[in-house]
Parts: structure tokens; C-alpha cells; sequence
């Protein structure tokens, strides 16, 4: 039974592993960058479940998130939009591992999927902005979607910020914070809503201390 398990899940990592090892050149071209906000977020390798939060600054942004923590598999939360037709739909749940998410009708199913993941201690990463932001500075609001997930899991989030290339060839830089546990903002047994309404504020505050020492770093 062990075997059957233990094939079962090499066969369903193997197309994504495969793209990964074919992207492989990718890691020698965007030469990526981590600059870490203190030493518990370099201590952190992010072993075990991850909820990784992300901003949004182009359509390429997976890539760049796997070229720089390159040693887990991601797990990336897309919106329905993405899931056009037979061919997009493999693409994105096989050699993406992609986790579809209607953002106008989320379901119970999406959540207890995410969650799943987290639990058999893989990596999930989402965009909590729900879209890429044109803006050049600035990050939009986020959802607190993701802290009833981190919740329901038991899982850190882990924010990181990723700088806006400039140029085809600029280096992949991102800034990754510390891994925060979301339990901690519950004042009770249970967290109420105006818990993880502090907690998503503060993990907003958490990414906007990301932007500024990318920004200060850039500054020097």
C-alpha cells in the first residue's frame, strides 16, 4: 500500500519536476536574490507546510517565486480566469500544480484543498491581491482569505515581496520575511473576525516593511 502511495505521488509531481529541471537555466539567467528581513527569516527554509503570501507585480511572478525558493514545490492558488479550455487546465494543474479559486464564489472545496496541502506539509503560495498590480509602487489591499486558511491548517504564512524587474535582464530579487503564526492574534479559543481582521492588517504591515527594504536597499 505504501508503494502504491509513494508512486502515486511521483507521478503526480513528475511533469511538474520535469519543467522545473528544464527551467532550469532560468536560475543562471535571473540570477535570483533573497534579502532576508532578519536572521529568524533566514533561519527559516521553509520546511514542512508553507503558506508563502506574494504581491503581484507581473504575469511571470510563479516563475520567479520558484527560481528563488527553489528547493520546495509551490502549490499556486489561481483564479478560474486562468483555466481556459482542456490544454491551459493540464497546464496549470499538472505541470503547475496550480489550485483553482473562484474569487467571486469561493467554495469550501478550495478551502479544504489549500488546507490539505498545507497539512501533508507542502507549499502553497498565493497572490492575495487577486491580480497582477500595474501600479509602480504601492501594494493593494489584501484579503484575509488566507489567514482562515493558515488557521484551519496550523500553518505559517511566510510573506515575501518580489521587486519589479525594470529591464529583460534584470536579477530576480525578493525579500522574505519572517514566518508568522496566525493562532497568536486570537484573543480567545477561537479567533474572531476582527482577530484575523488584525491579523491580515498586520501581514499587509508585514509586506509594506518587505517594500521598504527592498527600496532602501536599492537607495545605497
Amino acid at each position: 500500500m505504501k508503494n502504491k502511495k509513494s508512486s502515486a505521488l511521483s507521478f503526480k509531481y513528475l511533469l511538474f519536476d520535469f519543467v522545473r529541471i528544464t527551467a532550469a537555466p532560468g536560475l543562471l539567467f535571473f540570477r535570483p536574490k533573497k534579502i532576508y528581513i532578519s536572521e529568524k527569516a533566514k533561519q527559516h527554509k521553509f520546511k514542512g507546510g508553507n503558506l508563502i503570501i506574494s504581491n503581484h507585480v507581473s504575469l511571470f511572478d510563479p516563475m520567479y517565486l520558484m527560481l528563488a525558493i527553489w528547493n520546495r514545490r509551490h502549490h499556486f492558488v489561481a483564479t478560474k480566469e486562468l483555466f481556459h479550455g482542456k490544454f491551459r487546465t493540464f497546464l496549470f494543474t499538472k505541470a503547475f500544480l496550480s489550485i483553482l479559486i473562484d474569487r467571486e464564489n469561493f467554495s469550501m472545496n478550495t478551502l479544504r484543498e489549500i488546507v490539505d496541502h498545507l497539512q501533508a506539509g507542502e507549499v502553497v503560495t498565493m497572490f492575495p491581491e487577486g491580480h497582477v498590480n500595474v501600479e509602480k509602487e504601492g501594494t493593494k489591499e489584501f484579503k484575509s482569505g488566507m489567514i482562515i486558511m493558515a488557521l484551519k491548517s496550523g500553518m505559517p504564512i511566510v510573506p515575501v515581496y518580489l521587486k519589479r524587474r525594470e529591464h529583460w535582464y534584470s536579477r530576480v530579487e525578493v525579500a522574505v520575511g519572517e514566518p508568522i503564526d496566525v493562532k497568536s492574534f486570537a484573543k480567545g479559543e477561537k479567533p474572531t473576525v476582527n482577530d484575523v481582521k488584525e491579523a491580515a492588517k498586520y501581514l499587509e504591515n508585514q509586506e509594506k516593511e518587505l517594500e521598504e527594504l527592498m527600496l532602501n536597499r536599492h537607495l545605497k
